[in-house]
């Protein structure tokens, strides 16, 4: 059965494509969708950038729903934060952006 999203509006839209406007970002979506879920630390190292940096670029890519984070406890108790690639998938058409435009809260000022 086919599930039915609804339409993407055009915050959302915003949010998507800034969050997959960056080369980091771009590598960070990429290593887990072909690792799977990972913890910050071993991203950090796998991708080479500091964990700072990664966190702001999580933290981008979490609030544009492309990641999903979960708080879990090690068998040593060391509290790991996990990130997963979010399924999802964007069709980018004239109409869809036209569609989406309509719904646009955030204005340019002039």
């Amino acid at each position: 059965m086919k599930e039915n999203k609804p339409p993407i509006d055009g915050d959302q839209l915003l949010a998507i494509l800034s969050a997959l406007a960056n080369p980091h970002r771009l590598r960070i979506v990429a290593a887990l969708a072909a690792g799977g879920r990972n913890y910050v630390s071993q991203l950090a190292r796998d991708i080479g950038i500091s964990r700072p940096l990664l966190h702001l670029h999580l933290q981008k890519l979490e609030q544009a729903g492309l990641l999903t984070s979960r708080l879990e406890l090690s068998h040593d108790g060391k509290a790991l934060n996990y990130f997963e690639a979010a399924g999802f998938a964007v069709a980018l058409t004239p109409e869809m952006i036209a569609e989406a435009a309509k719904s646009l809260t955030i204005h340019l000022e002039k």
